[in-house]
């Protein structure tokens, strides 16, 4: 009986010690899944960007061809300008009212396109096939894949973590600032990838072109006022009768002052004769002189 009871004793001994070793490696490999990070395949995210510049016939032409490949194509022009710089300009005279005017300037025209990233090598193809010749040509690779991974990564783990403190029981106004931040944070990170897959999809080419000085002639309204005036014999007639106007102007001036006229009249024939008066009396008294003496 006794030799019954030491046995079973060591049976049950023997199973408390497997379920206790099974317990701790089940406990051990739940700690390891829940620290382990899941395998994770890094996409390719590689961001395209071009710019050429080349020669051209004609630059209003070539922006249009360019606009159909790009539409063709199936991309967007994001930003188009035409600038026309004068080098050199002359004017000759032609007649009195006339002027030939001879300019000289130059065109260039920038084009910025979204072109599907895909299409990119044949589009530049096209584009130098229709250029007279390509003074310069570039192609950039920007690879955003480890930034696209850790924007999912990063915007994950903040979205668990305001999960778990939503689920806190607490109302604390701290606890739902840090939440809406991480939120936030959450959106920005998915943002941000939107415009990584934005920019991988359409590369971003940007175009400037120009064509040869070009020469145009036009006659234009001559604008040098000297060359307006009549000529010798008119000017001269009118010279004579602006001059009769004014010698008239002056007549009719002294009428106004016609009192005037009459007091300086009054005075100089007053003063002319005190001035005889006095001569004669001065003779006089000479005379006399002489005669007493003798």
């Amino acid at each position: 009986m006794k030799r019954n009871i030491i046995a079973a004793a060591i049976i049950l001994t023997i199973f408390g010690c497997n379920s206790k070793k099974e317990g701790y490696v089940t406990d051990s490999d739940a700690e390891a899944k829940e620290i382990q990070i899941p395998d994770t395949v890094v996409a390719d995210k590689i961001i395209k960007t071009a710019d050429m510049r080349f020669r051209v016939k004609d630059v209003q032409n070539t922006k249009e061809k360019l606009s159909q490949i790009i539409r063709s194509e199936g991309g967007t022009v994001a930003e188009f300008s035409i600038n026309s710089t004068i080098q050199e300009t002359d004017k000759f005279k032609l007649t009195a009212d006339s002027s030939k005017e001879i300019t000289s300037y130059r065109t260039d025209g920038i084009l910025v396109a979204k072109i599907p990233a895909q299409g990119l090598d044949e589009f530049t193809n096209a584009i130098a096939k229709m250029a007279v010749f390509v003074n310069s040509s570039s192609l950039k690779l920007d690879d955003q894949s480890i930034n696209y991974l850790a924007n999912q990564l990063k915007g994950q783990n903040r979205i668990d973590a305001s999960k778990q403190i939503g689920k806190i029981p607490s109302k604390k106004t701290a606890n739902i600032t840090t939440s809406m931040n991480l939120s936030d944070e959450s959106i920005d990170r998915k943002i941000d990838n939107l415009n990584i897959d934005a920019k991988v999809k359409f590369s971003t080419i940007t175009l400037n072109f120009y064509q040869d000085n070009t020469v145009k002639t036009m006659i234009v309204a001559n604008d040098n006022l000297y060359d307006y005036r009549p000529a010798f014999g008119n000017r001269l007639w009118l010279n004579i009768v602006n001059g009769w106007t004014i010698f008239k102007e002056i007549i009719l001036a002294l009428a106004n002052l016609w009192m005037l006229v009459l007091v300086g009249v009054v005075a100089f024939f007053t003063i002319r004769y005190f001035v005889r008066k006095n001569k004669v009396a001065m003779e006089m008294a000479t005379r006399n002189m002489m005669e007493n003496r003798q």
